[in-house]
């Protein structure tokens, strides 16, 4: 019964026309529910909230500077410890914002959507990573777990890879703005 569920579950988030729907409304969505969490928000757990968000966001900007999209494998930086760690950047960089509202159930919910999400998005691009770098990436999937660190690969030396014309290139340093930027409008309205 499980794991027929998951299963239908895992075929929900891989239905294109669901994914493509979403995708043309995640701004208006984020909007919507940014607005939602707003009339939520506990001053009491603004700190632990921007903390855990400027965390998830600090990982995703390491990401932006050592990531160049299917030029060049990423196995430097983080992705040196594990696979995918722009999407745990992410899911800690929204779970800050959840954490916002003191709400543990929201959080346990978001928790649930995000793994979904981010194990069939995972599965669909390192499909894709496969045909680009055959294996090479072969290689690089034995060594490394898709979101559990692991130490095989690490090189002092790789791991404080970084390039800033790859970061900007990404736009990594709009996606650290735009969060600090949210969290100072939050302080203000709501230190008041």
């Amino acid at each position: 019964m499980f794991s027929l569920e998951m299963t239908r579950t895992n075929a929900l988030f891989n239905n294109k026309t669901v994914r493509t729907f979403l995708l043309k409304l995640r701004y208006p969505i984020f909007i919507i529910i940014g607005i939602l969490l707003t009339t939520w928000i506990n001053p009491d757990f603004f700190v632990a909230g921007c903390m855990l968000s400027l965390t998830g966001a600090l990982i995703q900007f390491w990401c932006f500077g050592s990531l160049k999209k299917h030029k060049i494998l990423a196995d430097k930086g983080l992705y040196m410890l594990v696979r995918n760690p722009m999407y745990l950047g992410r899911y800690f960089l929204l779970c800050g914002f959840l954490l916002l509202t003191g709400n543990v159930w929201i959080m346990l919910v978001f928790t649930v959507v995000y793994y979904f999400y981010m194990v069939n998005r995972v599965k669909r691009e390192e499909s894709n990573l496969r045909k680009v770098f055959g294996e090479a990436y072969n290689d690089y999937c034995r060594d490394v777990k898709q979101f559990v660190p692991s130490f095989k690969r690490f090189n002092r030396r790789s791991f404080w890879y970084f390039k800033w014309k790859i970061c900007l290139e990404n736009n990594g340093h709009w996606n650290l703005a735009s969060v600090l930027f949210i969290y100072v409008v939050l302080y203000f309205f709501y230190s008041a």
